[in-house]
C-alpha cells in the first residue's frame, strides 16, 4: 500500500528568492512619478485659473475705459475690483494692473504671477484687452 506523503514547506508554491521585495521597487519608483503627474496638473489648473482671472479683468477694465465718459483711472479701477473679487492674491498675487485710452481704442494689461506649488518658481501671467471706445455720432 502506498501512504500519501504529508504537505512540506518545500511542496508549497514559494516566490523565488530573486522577486522577494519587487513591490517595494516598484513603489519607489512608481510613486515619486504619481506624484510628479499630479503636481504638474495642479500647478497648470493654477496657471490656468490665474490666466483666466487676468483676462477676465483686463476685459472688464478696457470696456469701463472704453465707455463714452470713460477713462483710463475707470478701466485700472474696474480691472483691480475684479482681481479682487475673484479671490485677490490668493489667486493673482502681485497684480498690476495699466491702462492706455486713445480716441479709437481702450487697452487695459494686467500683469501678475500664478500661484505655485514648486518652490521658487512663480509664472507670470499678462494678459490684455482692447475695446472700442464708444461715441455719440449725429446721423
Amino acid at each position: 500500500m502506498s501512504q500519501a506523503k504529508p504537505a512540506t514547506s518545500s511542496s508549497r508554491r514559494a516566490s523565488p528568492r530573486g522577486e522577494r521585495g519587487s513591490v517595494s521597487i516598484e513603489l519607489v519608483i512608481l510613486l515619486p512619478t504619481l506624484f510628479a503627474v499630479m503636481f504638474l496638473g495642479m500647478q497648470a489648473a493654477l496657471f490656468y485659473h490665474a490666466r483666466t482671472v487676468a483676462i477676465a479683468a483686463a476685459q472688464e477694465g478696457a470696456r469701463a475705459a472704453g465707455g463714452e465718459n470713460g477713462q483710463e483711472s475707470d478701466g485700472i479701477r474696474a480691472a483691480t475690483a475684479f482681481i479682487t473679487d475673484a479671490g485677490g492674491d490668493d489667486v493673482l498675487p502681485g497684480a498690476r494692473t495699466s491702462a492706455i485710452r486713445t480716441a479709437t481704442t481702450a487697452t487695459v494689461v494686467v500683469e501678475g504671477h500664478s500661484l505655485s506649488v514648486i518652490p521658487g518658481w512663480t509664472p507670470v501671467i499678462l494678459q490684455s484687452a482692447s475695446a472700442p471706445v464708444e461715441r455719440l455720432t449725429s446721423p
